[in-house]
């Protein structure tokens, strides 16, 4: 049996979900310029995560929920998803993104998978705290891999994981094989391959049997 792990925002989605909401309450520009310190080394991922939670404190729950809602998977992934698991295959999503803007993007596509490993953005009195809660902020995409091939009795070895940003390189190092989905400078060198679209991560997929 094989498992399949797949990260979210930028691979599955073409769209980051804080962008997303931070747009939405009017701090764009401030939490582009946390992710920029991030992939530039001056912030670790759990601190520029927390940082980027901090600035959409206050939005409205229901304008969160608006735009969770409309999440949606990029051209090609749908398809790709279901073939997976009409073959057999785990698939999971490890992402450093937030549940229900997961699973809204599968819902619309109509599939599903084995295993959503998320965080969340808590809210209280009709709006988003500025807290972060969840596996992925201290813990990394290698150990929750571990985790999913232990509890689906898959070796990490019969693995493959599929992203693109500086928090998929553990998860991508760790699997049997880590395929960079138009991988983010630097991350490359953690990849046996990239590809740039899902018609092509199809094709690999099938030439490596994993269907």
């Amino acid at each position: 049996m094989t498992l399949v792990a797949f990260d979210f925002d930028g691979t599955l989605a073409d769209s980051e979900m804080m962008d997303r909401l931070a747009a939405r309450h009017g701090v764009g520009a401030e939490v582009a310029d946390i992710t920029d310190r991030a992939m530039r080394g001056e912030l670790s991922y759990a601190e520029s995560l927390r940082e980027r939670a901090s600035l959409v404190a206050g939005l409205p729950s229901e304008d969160a929920a608006d735009v969770y809602a409309d999440v949606r998977l990029r051209d090609g992934a749908g398809d790709l998803l279901s073939r997976l698991t009409d073959s057999g295959v785990r698939v999971v999503v490890l992402t450093g993104g937030f549940g229900p803007g997961v699973e809204a993007a599968l819902d619309a596509a109509g599939v599903s998978v084995d295993r959503v490993v998320a965080n969340s953005l808590p809210e209280a009195d009709g709006e988003l705290t500025g807290d972060v809660e969840g596996p992925l902020i201290e813990g990394t995409k290698d150990d929750a891999l571990a985790d999913v091939c232990e509890a689906y009795g898959v070796d990490v070895a019969d693995s493959v994981a599929v992203g693109d940003g500086a928090n998929d390189a553990p998860m991508l190092d760790e699997a049997g094989f880590g395929v960079g989905f138009q991988p983010k400078p630097g991350v490359e060198q953690h990849c046996d391959t990239a590809v740039a679209s899902m018609e092509e991560l199809a094709a690999l997929l099938d030439e490596r049997n994993v269907f």
